[in-house]
């Protein structure tokens, strides 16, 4: 897969309850941010790496605030739609693609297994590669790899540690069909 010219990225962090918040965005075919990464960190490299690296941006600019960073901000006073419709870029092959798009239809306050992950992404068996697009997701929050948990109910693996996740999953508890 050739690399695609990306123009520089922005990016900027807001404080949340569960920690600083940061996103890295670069401009849609609409003119709109786009996120390409984010999560719990204020050090922007911490993002990059898992950014596929034909979407990766050839600089990066910091900004005091992004339009998303108020989404992020109404997510943690209870909005839990508010992250929906925000759009993300993320690139992989065809099963990562489809369960980036499945993570998004998990409902807030109604994690799922990754077993019944795998299940919704049409790939029962595929136990494994449903917990591997979590782990590889770049647009944490946004994709909302959180709400799958380990089969047996544990909290799994999460990138930015387990007591985020957990604040995450009680967060959506406490507001969801508010």
């Amino acid at each position: 897969m050739s690399r695609t010219s990306m123009s520089t990225a922005r990016y900027a962090t807001v404080s949340t309850p569960p920690g600083p918040f940061t996103v890295v965005v670069t401009t849609g075919p609409d003119g709109g941010d786009v996120v390409l990464a984010s999560g719990w960190t204020d050090d922007v490299g911490d993002l990059l790496p898992v950014v596929h690296r034909s979407l990766r941006p050839d600089g990066l600019e910091s900004a005091d605030t992004l339009p998303v960073l108020d989404v992020v901000t109404a997510f943690a006073d209870g909005d839990l739609t508010a992250i929906d419709a925000v759009p993300v870029q993320q690139r992989s092959g065809p099963f990562l693609t489809d369960a980036w798009e499945v993570l998004r239809t998990v409902p807030p306050g109604e994690p799922d297994t990754y077993a019944g992950f795998a299940a919704r992404c049409g790939r029962p068996a595929a136990v494994r590669a449903a917990a591997g697009a979590c782990a590889r997701n770049a647009a944490a929050l946004f994709v909302p790899c959180h709400r799958v948990l380990a089969t047996g109910g544990g909290l799994g693996g999460f990138r930015w540690g387990t007591p985020v996740k957990r604040w995450l999953l009680d967060h959506e508890a406490a507001h969801a069909g508010s």
